[in-house]
């Protein structure tokens, strides 16, 4: 199991938190993801089996938002 903390720019309100929640959610090999919107970053544990870190970066950048690059 990997944990992983991703820089996320672009989220502005509650609706933003629950469609990255979602988005990453939805990859196999998601654990748990915990998204802040005052820390502007998303946490997840994943299974590096099942998904790679540049498949969670990729779904949260095809939601509409951007990583950074910590």
């Amino acid at each position: 199991m990997s944990q992983a903390t991703l820089q996320v720019t672009g989220m502005t309100c509650g609706h933003c938190v629950e469609t990255v929640s979602k988005a990453v959610s939805s990859l196999n090999g998601v654990n748990k993801v915990d998204v802040s919107l005052e820390q502007k970053e998303v946490k997840v544990d994943f299974d590096e089996g099942q998904t790679a870190l540049t498949e969670i970066k990729a779904k949260i950048v095809d939601a509409g938002y951007e990583v950074g690059s910590g």
